[in-house]
Order: C-alpha cells, then sequence, then structure tokens
C-alpha cells in the first residue's frame, strides 16, 4: 500500500522523535549518578535496648538538632528490619544509608565490598553482654545441645550472635567443627523467640538474644539459664552492635554524616547520665510493653556501657579470616572503621 506525502511526513516525525527519546535515554545511562543531596538520612535499625542511642536520637529529634547547628535541614527516616543479611542488602541496594547491625555483618559487608562500594562502621552503640539462653534443663553448655534443640537468632550464620557461637564451636570442638552449631540454628526476631523461651513448648529451646530479651526470659521464665556469655568468648566487653555506611555517602554527605555523630555523641552522653529518661525514651519509641524499672536495670547493668567508641572487635575479625568467612585479613579495628574523632582510640 503506497503512503500518501503527509503520512510520510508524520512516520519521519515518530522516527526522529523515538530516535531522541532513545539518544536521551542512552546519555542518561552514560552520565556519572548525581550526589547524594546533604539533608537525607535514611537508617535501618533492629530489635533491642542495644539500639538505645538511635531510640534517644529518635525521641529528641538529636539529628535534626546538629544538622540545623550545621547549616542543613536533615530529613530522618527509620526503617526497622531484622537480622544483619537483611540490613546489609538494605544497605547494598540503596534503601538505607547507615545500618545497623552486629559486628559479624559489619565485617561481611566489609570484606564483601572493599576497592568498590567501600563499607566500613561509622560508630559502635555501646557494650553489651549477649547471652545464649536456653530453657532445656539437659543444657549446660553448648556441648549438651542435640539435633532436638533449636537455636533462635536473628540471622544464622552472619549475624554477631552466630559469629559467636562460632568461635565457641570452634573451640569446643576444633575450627573443622566451627559450623557445627548453625544446623540447629534459626533464624528468628528477638521477640518472637523470647515468647518462645518464656512459654516454652516449642521447638526453640535456646535463644542468642541481646538486652532486654535476654533479661526478659530470664526473668520469667524459672528454667532459663545462659549458657554462654559474648564477653567470655571474646575476652572481655565489646561492642556487639555498630553503624556502618558507604563510602560515598560518607564523602558526599559530610554535613549530614557529621551531625549524626554529634548525635549519637549526645545521645550516649544522655543515657550514662540519665538512665530513667533513657528508658522513657525507648519505651516511647519502641512501644514496648515492659515496666520502666525493669529497663533502668538493664541500662544500669554494669557490664553495660554506652560509648561510639569501637571496642574488641579485632577478635571476630581475625576469627572469621581464619576459617575463610572473609577474604580480607584485618591488621587493625581501623581497616573496617572509618577515620573519625568522635569514635576515639578502637581495638
Amino acid at each position: 500500500m503506497s503512503q500518501t506525502p503527509a503520512t510520510k511526513q508524520r512516520l519521519a516525525r515518530y522516527l526522529s522523535a523515538a530516535v531522541l527519546a532513545v539518544l536521551i535515554a542512552v546519555l542518561a545511562l552514560l552520565a556519572p549518578t548525581p550526589a547524594l543531596a546533604e539533608g537525607r538520612l535514611r537508617i535501618a535499625e533492629q530489635y533491642g535496648i542495644v539500639y538505645l542511642l538511635l531510640n534517644v536520637a529518635r525521641d529528641q529529634q538529636l539529628i535534626e538538632k546538629h544538622g540545623k547547628a550545621a547549616g542543613v535541614d536533615i530529613e530522618v527516616e527509620w526503617v526497622k528490619l531484622s537480622g544483619g543479611a537483611a540490613v546489609n542488602d538494605a544497605l547494598l541496594s540503596g534503601g538505607v544509608d547507615i545500618a545497623a547491625a552486629g559486628v559479624g555483618p559489619l565485617l561481611t559487608i566489609w570484606d564483601r565490598t572493599r576497592g568498590r562500594q567501600n563499607v566500613k562502621g561509622v560508630a559502635s552503640l555501646g557494650n553489651f553482654p549477649y547471652y545464649l539462653v536456653t530453657n532445656n534443663p539437659a543444657v549446660k553448655s553448648i556441648a549438651d545441645f542435640t539435633d532436638k534443640d533449636r537455636i533462635a537468632l536473628p540471622a544464622v550464620g552472619v549475624s554477631v550472635q552466630a559469629r559467636v557461637l562460632q568461635l565457641a564451636a570452634a573451640r569446643q570442638w576444633g575450627d573443622a567443627q566451627f559450623a557445627r552449631l548453625d544446623a540447629i540454628s534459626v533464624a528468628m526476631p528477638h521477640p518472637d523467640a523470647t515468647a518462645a523461651i518464656i512459654s516454652g513448648g516449642t521447638e526453640i529451646t535456646a535463644h542468642f538474644g541481646n538486652p532486654p530479651f535476654q533479661d526478659q526470659e530470664l526473668a520469667q521464665n524459672p528454667q532459663a539459664r545462659i549458657v554462654l556469655n559474648s564477653y567470655d568468648v571474646l575476652g572481655g566487653p565489646s561492642s556487639s552492635t555498630v553503624l556502618f555506611a558507604t563510602e560515598k555517602f560518607r564523602d558526599q554527605n559530610p554535613r549530614t554524616y557529621g551531625a549524626f555523630l554529634a548525635a549519637l555523641q549526645e545521645a550516649a552522653e544522655f543515657v550514662t547520665a540519665h538512665p530513667q529518661q533513657a528508658a522513657d525514651a525507648y519505651l516511647r519509641v519502641t512501644g514496648a510493653r515492659l515496666e520502666r524499672d525493669f529497663l533502668v536495670k538493664v541500662i544500669t547493668n554494669p557490664d553495660v556501657s554506652f560509648t561510639l567508641q569501637p571496642n574488641n572487635t579485632l577478635v571476630l575479625a581475625k576469627f572469621m579470616h581464619q576459617i575463610g568467612a572473609i577474604k580480607n585479613q584485618a591488621a587493625s579495628w581501623r581497616d573496617y572503621f572509618f577515620d573519625s574523632p568522635a569514635i576515639g582510640q578502637g581495638s
């Protein structure tokens, strides 16, 4: 069928527009990604009192406060996740800017992104002992677990609890058996695991948790007992939960990043000086149904300290490299933390 001149003109205009659209799309793909705008901060957090500094910063709007002092209005978005694997995925996919998880997930993502996104630690959220609690009367140590037991933890194999358990297993049965207890471990959010330990009668017979969940289990179930203390495995008080980010976010958002660190420092000082008010902030932000006095007792535990300084993290880094969990060997904690006067002299 022959085409009229008018039809040919319309077709030519259509093809020219289509070619132009394709050219624009190609140029957009080739263009460098624009820098992230200062003033936007998305933070991934999880469950427990170990995130108290974030809870206080949110309750008192400290990030926004320090942002204004730095000349930038910061819009903060809070994302609640469970498990280091989910947090790491959110950070790498660009869903969040600051991730909060255990030292284990930090080391995993640092190793995985080295030379690319270059994810590193921002700060610690404090030193907290993590307890492996069981309601099985037959279990006195990790050597007593059988195939009938199930150990709940945030993420099998990658969470800080999982890594500490692997380190304990390696010492119990030898390095080749470091993953021996992974087979009876299951991923479960702390609130659900705590309910299982307290009530009993489920397949969950142990929970490697964090405060206040481990404290609830010990207080509410007479059969609950501590099988393992993370401080004993790691050789002393240790940073359990840390914050980390990509190098790109840190470099392209210096005022937002600085305001975040300043807010954390103010939150740490507030919690240390005012544990009762910090407990109130935790209850307001999380909606947890816990007694205020109970929380204050957890916060003022002599084994707990609220500091931005990373402590005793290199033990886990060396172990994870030794068993092949990470390829890169860290010579110092500074290898996987960004330099900042705010976090002091770590280890």
